[in-house]
């Protein structure tokens, strides 16, 4: 199954060193050599890899932690019922579409009866367009990020607590170590393994915002900040056609991802003595 899905596809990516159009075959396309990578001259480009980057790396600063601290929050509830409750709440955006959570955050945010522009307006300012100012959009993006998938990336961490020795946080109380005590010595020095392994794995979508979060979100009004690398893509490539220079965009992209990922895999040798190979 890897083969197919994961390794096979990999041969279509020819087209990115040749002039693909519709109704030729990848194989009957003449080659061009690297004309495709004709955007790394393009100043737009440059743009759309700094919009994408601005993105990814608030994202990414912001996630990370979220989780962890979610973890360790939950992990010391003593209520059962209400561990579970939260746990199960927190979960739930997971499992809500993009699509759904667009039309959820236009709902919260239009300048037209939204929630929070009413709030506004009982405060006798006037309606803000959120959805329509560009300094808008990376906070609602990440929020809405932090949002969704904080509840369900914590589950590796709680699961990583869950299985750290208890007699370690015996022998800790014995000695006098307080929670705060516990936490520094204890659970976070044994989470670094797991904070490590996620970092590695999720340094190599630096370069991908996602087409499923962002489209959603794009309007004219802010097109200046929310086209990213992946709505560049989808756009020249499906849209209007540009198969060959889309293919040499993600290839690129890819390949700079590959790059991430070495170096972060050594990065957590480094620091906690385990990488993913």
């Amino acid at each position: 199954m890897i083969i197919l899905f994961n390794y096979m596809p990999m041969v279509g990516l020819q087209i990115a060193f040749k002039s693909y159009t519709v109704g030729n075959t990848i194989w009957n396309a003449p080659w061009v050599g690297f004309k495709n990578f004709w955007f790394l001259t393009d100043s737009e480009f440059w743009r759309i890899v700094g919009n994408t980057l601005s993105i990814t790396v608030l994202r990414f600063i912001t996630s990370l932690p979220a989780p962890i601290i979610l973890a360790l929050l939950i992990s010391e509830v003593k209520r059962e019922w209400f561990k579970r409750t939260v746990q199960t709440v927190s979960y739930l955006p997971h499992f809500v579409s993009w699509i759904v959570v667009a039309y959820i955050i236009d709902a919260f945010l239009s300048p037209n009866g939204g929630i929070v522009n009413q709030i506004i307006q009982f405060f006798g300012k006037d309606p803000i367009f959120f959805m329509g100012e560009i300094e808008w959009f990376r906070p609602i993006v990440v929020i809405s990020a932090i949002w969704k998938e904080t509840g369900w990336n914590s589950i590796i961490y709680l699961a990583a607590i869950a299985s750290i020795n208890p007699e370690l946080y015996e022998s800790a109380k014995i000695e006098g170590a307080g929670k705060l005590a516990q936490l520094r010595y204890i659970t976070l020095p044994c989470l670094i393994p797991t904070i490590m392994l996620l970092f590695t794995l999720s340094i190599p979508s630096i370069l991908s915002a996602g087409t499923d979060q962002i489209y959603p979100l794009m309007n004219n009004a802010n097109l200046e900040v929310s086209m990213v690398l992946d709505t560049y893509i989808l756009i020249n490539g499906l849209q209007q056609g540009y198969y060959s220079m889309a293919s040499a965009v993600g290839l690129l992209s890819s390949t700079i991802g590959l790059i991430l990922v070495l170096c972060s895999n050594k990065l957590a040798k480094i620091i906690s003595g385990e990488g993913l190979w």
